[in-house]
């Protein structure tokens, strides 16, 4: 599990890199934008989606 949490880690952190570079955020912004995509990310991963579901129980 711990080798999930280091790809999440890492994704977050080259999204966020990726927004600085692009000027959407600036590095002051990093603290609370790196935890809101953090988030995103492991919720993604982590938990499956309703959308998933509905999906799965369509097309047996």
């Amino acid at each position: 599990m711990a080798s999930l949490d280091e790809q999440i880690l890492r994704a977050a952190k080259e999204v966020v890199v990726k927004f600085i570079e692009a000027g959407r955020i600036s590095p002051t912004g990093f603290n609370e934008t790196f935890k809101n995509v953090y988030r995103t990310i492991e919720e993604t991963v982590k938990c499956p989606s309703v959308e998933s579901d509905e999906e799965n129980e369509n097309n047996p």
